[in-house]
């Protein structure tokens, strides 16, 4: 993990800053969503891709850009979750204020 972000960190901070303008500028969207079927399938195949990493079932440079992704994907999330809770409470508080 150190190495990744001893010589990636440019990647990982623009995933977590992409995932933060994601985050903000989305809104809420009634459309169509993923049905519970192929959730769990993308679930599963989340789950399949971490336990190939941590298995290390992946050799050589396809297995260290496997945990780039994996560790960059992680940080989008996360990048997505903190803008839209931040978008939340700033409008949130504004609404208070009016």
């Amino acid at each position: 993990m150190a190495y990744f972000v001893t010589f990636h960190w440019g990647w990982l901070l623009a995933s977590l800053l992409l995932g933060l303008a994601m985050g903000w500028i989305a809104v809420v969207h009634r459309g169509q969503g993923v049905s519970k079927r192929v959730s769990w399938w993308l679930a599963a195949l989340a789950a399949a891709l971490v336990a190939a990493a941590l298995a290390r079932l992946v050799p050589g440079r396809p297995g260290y850009w496997l945990d780039l992704g994996l560790i960059m994907f992680a940080l989008y999330l996360a990048g997505c979750a903190v803008g839209s809770w931040l978008r939340d409470w700033v409008l949130a508080r504004s609404a208070r204020a009016a």
